[in-house]
C-alpha cells in the first residue's frame, strides 16, 4: 500500500473518530469546550512541522506559546482601558502588531522556531474569542487560551497517531508482498 493511501485511510478513520469524540462524548460529558476545528489545525500543523516525535513536540509547544501570546494580546487590547481612548481598532492593531513581533522574536529560541505553528495557536485563541466564546481572564476551563491549548494538544496527538497507523498500514502491505514473493 502506498503511503498516501495509508494516510488517507488513517486520517479518514481517525478524523471521523475525532469529530465524533469532540462533538459527542467529550462535548456532552465535560466542561472543557474542546474545539474540533482547533484540533484539526494542530493536526495539520503536526505534519507541517515534519511529523514524528519532533513534529509533535514542536506543534504542542509552538501552538501553546502562540495561544498564550494571543491571550495576552487580547487582554492588553481589551482590559487596559487604552481601547477607549485610542479606539478599539487602532489599539487592537497595535496590540496584534506587538504580539506578532513577540512571536517572531521568540523564534530566536530553537524550541519556538516554528513561527507558523505559533500563529496557528494565536489565531485560534483570537477566533474563539471573536465568535464570543470565553474570556481570557477566566480562571477556569472557560478560558479560551486553555481551551485552545487542550484542543490543539489533542489534535497534535491525533496527528501523531495517524502517522503511526499509516506507517503500520504501509508496513503490513510490505509484509504481505514479501510473503507472496
Amino acid at each position: 500500500m502506498s503511503l498516501n493511501t495509508a494516510l488517507a485511510i488513517s486520517l479518514g478513520v481517525l478524523g471521523a473518530i475525532a469529530a465524533w469524540l469532540f462533538l459527542g462524548p467529550l462535548a456532552a460529558h465535560t466542561s472543557l469546550g474542546l474545539q474540533i476545528w482547533a484540533a484539526f489545525i494542530a493536526w495539520g500543523c503536526f505534519f507541517h512541522c515534519g511529523g514524528k516525535e519532533s513534529g509533535l513536540q514542536t506543534t504542542i509547544i509552538c501552538n501553546a506559546i502562540g495561544a498564550i501570546v494571543g491571550g495576552i494580546t487580547l487582554y492588553v487590547a481589551t482590559k487596559t482601558g487604552l481601547d477607549a481612548s485610542l479606539g478599539l481598532p487602532l489599539w487592537a492593531g497595535i496590540c496584534v502588531g506587538l504580539g506578532v513581533a513577540a512571536m517572531v522574536l521568540l523564534a530566536n529560541f530553537p524550541i519556538f522556531a516554528s513561527i507558523p505553528a505559533q500563529v496557528y495557536g494565536f489565531a485560534s485563541v483570537v477566533a474563539l474569542v471573536l465568535i464570543g466564546s470565553g474570556d481570557v481572564t477566566a480562571r477556569s476551563l472557560a478560558n479560551p487560551v486553555i481551551v485552545i491549548i487542550l484542543s490543539m494538544i489533542a489534535g497534535a496527538v491525533f496527528g501523531y497517531v495517524s502517522e503511526k497507523v499509516a506507517g503500520m498500514l504501509v508496513g503490513a502491505g510490505q509484509h504481505r508482498a514479501a510473503a507472496k514473493a
